[in-house]
C-alpha cells in the first residue's frame, strides 16, 4: 500500500524529543487496530469491498442465527468464527492474501487515523519496535503493518486445511482480551514489558496492563474521505 504519510506530530502526553541514538535499548510499543490505528472495523470494510453490498448483505442474514447467539454468551470468537465461515471457507490462503493487500493499498489513507499515525512516527522516530496486537484477521492487516514498518502482526488466525484453502475455522483464540497479552508473552518473551500500549476497548485491556504508559481511546481523528 506503500507507507502513510509522515504527518509529524508526537503520541499524545509525550514531549518532543531527539531520536534515541542508543540502539542497545529499543522500546516495545502495541497498537491495536480496529478503532485505534483505523477508525472503523476493518473486517467487515474488508468484507463488503470483496463481497460487494449484495453478497454482503446475504451473507449477514446466513449469520442470523450465530447473531441470536451471540446476543445469548457474548462470545465474539464464535460469532467471528461463523463469520470467517459464512465469508471465507474454501478460499485459497494465497488467493486471500492478495486481496488483502489491494485493500490495503486502496484503502489505507481512509482508513487510517491521522492522529494515530502520528504517534505511530513519533515512536518510530524514536527507535521504538511496534507491534499491531489485533482481534481482526492477521492475514488482513499484515499490509498495513508492512506499510506502516511494524516489526511483526500478531491477530486471529484462520485455520487452513492441507491445500491452503481456508477451513472456516479458527486456528486458535480469538486474539482479543487475554489472548492478547499471552500473544504478547509467546512472541517477545514471558517477562516482556511495554513502553507504551494505545487500545480503544475492554478487549484491550490485558495488553494495557503490560505497560506503565498506557492509552485508552487517545486518537478519534478520521481521514479525509472517510467513508463507511
Amino acid at each position: 500500500m506503500g507507507a502513510p504519510p509522515d504527518m509529524g506530530g508526537t503520541a499524545p502526553g509525550r514531549q518532543p524529543q531527539a531520536a534515541r541514538r542508543d540502539l542497545a535499548f529499543r522500546p516495545l510499543v502495541a497498537f491495536d487496530f480496529d478503532g485505534t490505528l483505523t477508525w472503523r472495523d476493518s473486517f467487515q470494510a474488508f468484507l463488503i469491498w470483496r463481497c460487494g453490498m449484495r453478497r454482503y448483505g446475504a451473507g449477514l442474514v446466513k449469520l442470523a442465527p450465530a447473531g441470536l447467539g451471540y446476543l445469548r454468551d457474548r462470545d465474539r470468537g464464535k460469532i467471528k468464527a461463523a463469520a470467517i465461515a459464512a465469508f471465507l471457507a474454501g478460499a485459497a490462503r494465497g488467493e486471500l492474501e492478495g486481496q488483502a493487500r489491494a485493500f490495503a493499498a486502496q484503502r489505507a489513507r481512509s482508513l487510517l487515523r491521522p492522529d494515530a499515525v502520528r504517534a505511530w512516527r513519533r515512536w518510530q522516530g524514536e527507535g521504538a519496535r511496534l507491534v499491531i496486537v489485533t482481534a481482526s484477521p492477521q492475514f488482513l492487516v499484515e499490509p498495513f503493518g508492512r506499510g506502516l514498518g511494524a516489526e511483526c502482526v500478531i491477530g486471529t488466525r484462520l485455520g487452513f486445511d492441507a491445500s491452503r484453502r481456508a477451513t472456516g475455522e479458527l486456528d486458535g483464540l480469538n486474539c482479543r482480551g487475554p489472548e492478547k497479552a499471552r500473544r504478547l508473552r509467546e512472541a517477545f518473551g514471558q517477562d516482556v514489558r511495554l513502553e507504551a500500549a494505545y487500545g480503544d476497548s475492554d478487549g484491550d485491556r490485558e495488553m494495557l496492563t503490560m505497560t506503565d504508559e498506557p492509552g485508552l481511546k487517545v486518537f478519534g481523528a478520521r481521514p479525509r474521505g472517510a467513508r463507511p
